[in-house]
């Protein structure tokens, strides 16, 4: 996964014409360490439809605060720079929901007209 420091990094990446879902995480955050094991294996098996890119909350403060980042991991698509659909919610994230949170995010992309 792309690890993005930089405010202008970030709107690149999202800014592309292919689905781009950015992960949201600190260094102190438990339930993102429990992602960890699994998101090479589920990156690998969307590597063909999916950019990943992941931000540090602390890092990226200010364009989390604009984003409305509050629970960590977050998940949000983006596609040419808008946001498709998100994944928050307080409880620990299993792999079976971020699968199904990535599946929907193609659905919601593929069927969005591409505005290129």
């Amino acid at each position: 996964m792309r690890k993005i420091t930089e405010e202008a990094a970030f709107r690149e990446a999202i800014g592309s014409r292919g689905l781009t879902v950015a992960v949201f995480k600190t260094t102190w955050c438990k339930d993102c360490h429990y992602i960890e094991p699994f998101m090479p294996e589920v990156e690998a098996a969307y590597a063909d439809r999916i950019s990943f890119i992941e931000i540090d909350r602390d890092d990226l403060a200010d364009l989390c605060q604009e984003l409305n980042i509050l629970g960590i991991p977050s998940f949000i698509a983006f596609r040419e720079g808008k946001e498709l659909i998100r994944f928050v919610s307080k409880l620990r994230k299993t792999r079976e929901e971020i699968e199904q949170f990535l599946d929907r995010a193609i659905a919601v992309s593929d069927h969005l007209p591409s505005s290129v």
